[in-house]
C-alpha cells in the first residue's frame, strides 16, 4: 500500500497510535513479543487503539535472505496462528531495497514511516549497519541508529522505541526478553542457525516460531534444495 492508502487504512481502523516495525526476515516469536509488548506499553500510556504496521522490506536484501514472496506467506501464517492480532495489525510491503548505508539510511527508514502515518518506530540494534571495507568490524556502534534518530531534524513527530533483546528462555520454553542476571538460561538462535535448521527440515525449540510459519520456511528451503542434497552443515564463524 502507498503512504496515502496506509493512512486511510489506519483511519478506517480508528487507530489513535501507529507503531511501525521493519524487518527483512521471517517473523519469529521474539519479534512478535517485541511488537505485542510495544502495544501493551502504548495502551498503558493511554492510547485506546494502537495499530501495528508490519512493514517488511520489499526491495533487494542479502543474497541468502528468504525471498519476499515466501516471507509474505510466512507473515500470513503468523497472523492466522494468532501470534499477531489481525485486528490490530496491518501488513504492507515497504518497497525500498536494503542498502546497509548506515545513519543516512536509518533516517530514510524512519521518515518514510512518518509519511505512512506512523508516530512510533521500533529501532533495533545496528540498523542498516555498514561493515568496514577491510577490517572485520562495523563502522558504527550498534546503538548508532537510536542515537541518530534522537538527534536528526525532521523527526520530531516520530517517537523512537528502542528494540529490546529477546532470546529463547530455556526455563520457560518460549521467547522472552533477555535477563542479564541469568544468561545461562537463554539461547540465542541466529538467522544462520534458523536457516540451517529449516534447510535440514529440523524443528527449532518449541515456542521459537509458530508451527505454520516454520512450515513455510521448510517448504521454501525444500523448493530450492538440490535433488541430491543431504543435511546442510551449520556454518562455522570465521
Amino acid at each position: 500500500m502507498s503512504p496515502a492508502e496506509l493512512r486511510e487504512e489506519f483511519t478506517k481502523r480508528s487507530a489513535d497510535a501507529v507503531f511501525a516495525f521493519q524487518l527483512r526476515n521471517p517473523v519469529h516469536n521474539g519479534h512478535a513479543l517485541l511488537m505485542t509488548d510495544t502495544r501493551r506499553r502504548l495502551l498503558e500510556m493511554g492510547y485506546k487503539n494502537p495499530v501495528l504496521l508490519l512493514h517488511p522490506l520489499g526491495g533487494y536484501t542479502k543474497a541468502d535472505d528468504v525471498p519476499l514472496s515466501w516471507r509474505m506467506k510466512q507473515h500470513e501464517k503468523v497472523l492466522e496462528d494468532g501470534v499477531l492480532d489481525p485486528e490490530t495489525t496491518v501488513v504492507s510491503i515497504f518497497p525500498s531495497p536494503m542498502h546497509y548505508a548506515g545513519p543516512t539510511e536509518v533516517q530514510w527508514h524512519a521518515k518514510a514511516r512518518i509519511n505512512a502515518g506512523a508516530n512510533f518506530y521500533i529501532v533495533g540494534r545496528d540498523p542498516a549497519g555498514m561493515s568496514h571495507p577491510v577490517e572485520k568490524r562495523d563502522l558504527y556502534d550498534a546503538d548508532h541508529g537510536k542515537k541518530v534518530l534522537s538527534m536528526a531534524p525532521g523527526l520530531e513527530r516520530l517517537n523512537i522505541l528502542p528494540f529490546k533483546v529477546a532470546a529463547y528462555d530455556k526455563t520457560q520454553g518460549k521467547m522472552a526478553f533477555f535477563d542479564p542476571t541469568r544468561p545461562q538460561d537463554f539461547l540465542f538462535i541466529s538467522g544462520t542457525k534458523m536457516r540451517t535448521l529449516a534447510r535440514n527440515k529440523e524443528n527449532p525449540p518449541d515456542g521459537f516460531m509458530c508451527p505454520g510459519g516454520w512450515k513455510v520456511l521448510v517448504e521454501y528451503y525444500d523448493s530450492v534444495a538440490p535433488a541430491d542434497s543431504g543435511k546442510v552443515p551449520e556454518a562455522v564463524p570465521a
